[in-house]
């Protein structure tokens, strides 16, 4: 009877013990989970708002100094902003965005082309330009591509995301209120999952 009794208090003892370190588990993971979750929201609003201020900037700068493509262009980019919004609805992101100051971004058209053998904008073919710049997203959709707000359209662009060393060169189509703005397949192909920023990153002009 002791010999059975005192089984019967180790089982007991080692169910407890058990069920303790699952609990311990569960709350521990829980709390691995919450602060997980907390950091892909943060990173995830920071490039989203930036994404935002430049669409809006891009908007502004062409209801400021029209031509005959700015409508075309607006409701292209009002359609890009309804979409960011949709986004930064669905990860809780709260926070005001507003465009930036007039001279700061949003530029109304690319530089004109000139016959002039001045130097060219941004730095010369095989150089880094962009210094100090973090790279986001426009959503816009076709062939991956950038605009930017120093380089000509027809400019081709290297970026590389150096947190994962990712690459893709891409064609400058369009103006907008950053160096280097990529749209949603050209982002795709250098993003890490879950972001909507890259921070590291480096920018050669390739021509």
């Amino acid at each position: 009877m002791p010999l059975f009794g005192s089984g019967g208090r180790h089982r007991k003892t080692a169910t407890i013990g058990a069920a303790a370190v699952l609990g311990v588990a569960a709350l521990t993971g829980g709390a691995i989970a919450i602060s997980t979750g907390t950091g892909e929201a943060a990173e995830s609003c920071a490039g989203l708002d930036t994404a935002l201020r430049n669409n809006l900037s891009f908007i502004q700068g062409q209801q400021r100094n029209p031509d005959a493509l700015s409508a075309a262009r607006i409701a292209n980019r009002q359609a890009v902003v309804d979409l960011i919004q949709q986004r930064r609805q669905t990860a809780g992101c709260t926070g005001a965005v507003s465009p930036e100051a007039p001279g700061q971004g949003g530029n109304a058209a690319p530089p004109p082309s000139s016959p002039s053998a001045a130097p060219a904008p941004g730095g010369a073919a095989g150089e880094v330009v962009c210094r100090g710049n973090t790279v986001t997203l426009s959503a816009e959709g076709g062939a991956p591509g950038a605009t930017s707000n120093q380089f000509p359209v027809g400019t081709l662009l290297k970026v590389t995301n150096l947190d994962n060393n990712k690459s893709a060169t891409v064609p400058v189509t369009g103006p907008s209120g950053s160096c280097a703005l990529l749209n949603s397949s050209a982002f795709e192909q250098v993003r890490e999952p879950g972001k909507f920023l890259i921070r590291r990153v480096v920018i050669t002009r390739v021509r």
